[in-house]
């Protein structure tokens, strides 16, 4: 006989205590170890991803100077990244509505762009500002994020499921938003992004819980599922996500540098309610049964083999541990200037901006940064390769601690199912 519970069933079961939520780390921790809990021994599983998102886009809405002024802005710049302003003009008001781009590049600094300028918004720090006015006149002043009226976070392509590891083949290095660096030729490395079995979309084939108006974390906020995503399908779904800048956590957004200049990562988690046995069959899939093909990152869609999650992620390690002492203090220090997140600066590694793409360990000439990222065997050619993994893009750590908010919020029944 099928098995089924409603959404009401585990509310009811929420809200006296009785629940049984796991996030997705602890739920594959246990089916890995043969200690699978059974269809009637949970009732929702937290999943998270955490990812370079290059579809976010910000819209803000925020007070320049004094009524009269200026007509209405025409161009706008926070700290040097342009906004476009509109769609309302706020003639003669003196404050501006504008949509930002997560990929806009600051005109000073390509490698300064939308992610770190949202992280410093949310920081609280002061931003210049910059407006072309309609009728002639430049506005300057500062802003914090006390001067924002409203800002709302619109993710146009959010949350992959499928995701495509890339190598250089080729002879010259390549420079690509998916890797950090240009990536060296003679397949000198590997990148990657994908979470693999904590991603939401991966625990959830086909869509059968998470749809349009599922309620949803992003950056710690809570959020909604608008629809698909864009460029979504079935085989590679994705979703389309808003929820209020103000109220997210700097922690799980920011910038992240690429060859191609600076980038957005965001956090996402979704609860899993174990409505049915086939929810609950989904939920069972682990990394070794995740495929993700490796492609020439010259070609993008041409395969040149395939591996699997397992493989990528491993048991290797999250975080590096810098070591002070192997450390030649270098007047050009290169990990301070490819970090992707900068959380390497003046000889100290902040671990809340550390985002363990594993950059340091695989370029400091010095080896003052230790942690095992690991490299992945492959075939291309005819030819059998190992291929040291240099670059994550995606964060299992700030993925599994969302997921072990959402659990806690849900439990403390903050978050609704």
């Amino acid at each position: 006989m099928t098995k089924n519970r409603s959404i009401a069933d585990i509310n009811e079961k929420i809200e006296k205590g009785e629940a049984n939520i796991y996030t997705a780390e602890e739920f594959k921790k246990l089916i890995k170890k043969g200690d699978t809990p059974s269809f009637d021994d949970v009732d929702v599983v937290t999943c998270g991803t955490c990812g370079v998102m290059s579809g976010t886009a910000a819209i803000l809405n925020f007070i320049i100077s004094e009524p009269g002024e200026f007509i209405r802005a025409s161009e706008v710049y926070l700290n040097g990244v342009p906004a476009y302003a509109g769609p309302c003009p706020n003639e003669w008001l003196g404050s501006v509505d504008v949509i930002l781009h997560g990929t806009a590049h600051s005109i000073d600094d390509e490698k300064y762009g939308g992610g770190f300028l949202l992280k410093d918004i949310l920081e609280g720090k002061e931003i210049d500002v910059r407006i072309e006015s309609a009728d002639g006149k430049t506005i300057k002043n500062t802003i914090t994020i006390e001067d924002i009226t409203r800002g709302q976070i619109v993710g146009a392509r959010m949350a992959f499921k499928n995701y495509t590891a890339f190598t250089n083949p080729n002879n010259e290095p390549v420079s690509s938003i998916f890797a950090a660096t240009p990536l060296e030729g003679n397949l000198r490395g590997l990148t990657f992004s994908g979470c693999g079995d904590l991603n939401p979309l991966q625990n959830d084939i086909p869509h059968n819980v998470i749809k349009e108006g599922s309620k949803v974390l992003i950056n710690g906020a809570q959020g909604y599922v608008l629809g698909d995503g864009t460029r979504s399908s079935a085989e590679k779904p994705n979703l389309m996500l808003s929820a209020d800048l103000i109220k997210m956590d700097p922690y799980y957004i920011g910038g992240f540098k690429t060859g191609q200049g600076g980038e957005i990562y965001d956090t996402v988690a979704i609860p899993i309610p174990v409505l049915n046995e086939e929810i609950y069959n989904n939920l069972l899939i682990t990394d070794e049964m995740v495929d993700i093909p490796v492609a020439d990152i010259k070609g993008r869609h041409l395969p040149l083999d395939e591996t699997n999650y397992a493989e990528l992620w491993g048991e290797y390690d999250l975080r590096p541990q810098y070591n002070r002492e192997k450390c030649s203090k270098c007047d050009n220090c290169i990990v301070e200037e490819i970090c992707p997140t900068n959380a390497f600066k003046n000889e100290r590694l902040n671990l809340a901006y550390c985002y363990g793409c594993g950059m340091c360990v695989s370029h400091c000439p010095n080896d003052a940064f230790d942690m095992n990222i690991g490299s992945v065997d492959l075939n291309i050619n005819g030819n059998d390769v190992n291929i040291p993994i240099i670059c994550r893009q995606s964060d299992r750590l700030r993925g599994n601690k969302l997921s072990l908010k959402l659990k806690k919020m849900i439990e403390s029944k903050e978050f609704k199912l």
